[in-house]
């Protein structure tokens, strides 16, 4: 069992940051990949930011250059930095993890990801 708990949630106003962490704990295998997805009410969840083992990342272009997703290897937390908050980021976002390989680009689809948070929310007003 691999347990994600998301933290660093909160309401912002536009143009400002938060950082949100996500905690790994109980993995019995190695993560290929680990991602944030973000959902709204009515929306399907939809991939931010998506980062493998060997550091690759890839953002949803609706992020780039805002949002930075990163790892303490260490310490097993997942960061995602997001600068320049919009109100369209507004939503409950959750920490997910490949435990089985997908491929060597890290992936944003929903599918592709076994374990998930309970998420956190990120609320950006105008």
């Amino acid at each position: 069992q691999v347990q994600l708990k998301e933290s660093g949630g909160g309401s912002v106003q536009a143009g400002g940051s938060l950082r949100l962490s996500c905690t790994v704990s109980g993995a019995t295998a190695s993560s290929y990949c680990m991602a944030w997805f973000r959902q709204t009410p009515g929306n399907e969840r939809e991939g931010v930011a998506s980062i493998n083992r060997n550091g690759r990342t890839t953002y949803a272009d609706s992020v780039k250059g805002r949002f930075t997703i990163s790892k303490d290897n260490g310490n097993n937390i997942l960061y995602l930095q997001m600068n320049s908050l919009e109100t369209g980021d507004t939503g409950t976002y959750y920490c997910a993890a490949a435990t089985f390989w997908i491929g060597y680009i890290p992936s944003l689809i929903l599918a592709d990801f076994d374990y998930w948070g309970q998420g956190t929310q990120v609320t950006v007003s105008s």
